[in-house]
């Protein structure tokens, strides 16, 4: 059985930096997408970046809006995924989900929460001074 369990979500001020991470459990593919997506009230969930498993590159793809301040890396346990922000803003602000596909796509992963079929119960992240 496929599960997510999400990690690391608080509070932090404008400007600042925070780790969020996702654990994987049950999948027993070696090339997978998983991708951290992000929901504010009132809002529709948004893909913030994703990384390819497989191939060996752990190829990352992120929203065009959110590159340079995520960094969405595979740890050496590889089952676990960081998503690293930056630079926070009060906009930021919402609960974060990781998810997987296990598709198995050669390039890049999709950026539409709808691809995806495993989620986890979410984080929340908070940018308030």
């Amino acid at each position: 059985q496929v599960q997510l369990m999400e990690s690391g979500g608080g509070s932090v001020q404008p400007g600042g930096s925070l780790r969020l991470s996702c654990t994987v459990f049950g999948v027993t593919y070696r090339w997978y997408c998983v991708g951290w997506f992000r929901q504010a009230p009132g809002k529709e969930r948004e893909a913030v970046a994703t990384i390819n498993t497989g191939g060996g590159s752990s190829r990352t793809d992120y929203t065009d809006s959110l590159k340079g301040r995520f960094t969405l890396s595979k740890d050496k346990a590889e089952n676990t995924f960081t998503l690293q922000m930056n630079s926070a803003k009060p906009e930021d602000t919402a609960m974060y989900y990781c998810a997987a596909d296990l598709t198995g796509y050669p390039g890049a992963c999709p950026l539409i929460p709808r691809a995806y079929d495993y989620w986890g119960q979410g984080t929340q992240v908070t940018v308030s001074s």
